[in-house]
């Protein structure tokens, strides 16, 4: 953690939070993710559903590209090794 990060929103130094005992590191911790959680902005109805319309069509192509990519090399692999290819069973 840099020096900056290590200081609180009160304008502690980062000396003090080496020094400070177990529970007051615990304190600090908690008073930093507050204040990042604070900083988080929620995405409005229509950004959310475009986010997972971009989730699901990637997906989508993902399986797309796998499944071809399988069935190429097992064609390969069987066409290799002098098996039946998938077209034969």
């Amino acid at each position: 953690m840099t020096e900056t990060a290590a200081n609180s929103s009160k304008g502690r130094p980062a000396k003090n939070a080496a020094k400070a005992g177990f529970f007051a590191r615990i304190a600090l911790f908690v008073r930093q993710v507050i204040g990042e959680l604070k900083k988080v902005v929620a995405p409005t109805r229509k950004e959310l559903i475009n986010y997972t319309l971009v989730v699901l069509v990637f997906v989508v192509i993902m399986m797309i590209i796998v499944t071809l990519l399988d069935l190429a090399f097992g064609t390969a692999v069987s066409w290799v090794f002098g098996g039946t290819g998938p077209a034969d069973r």
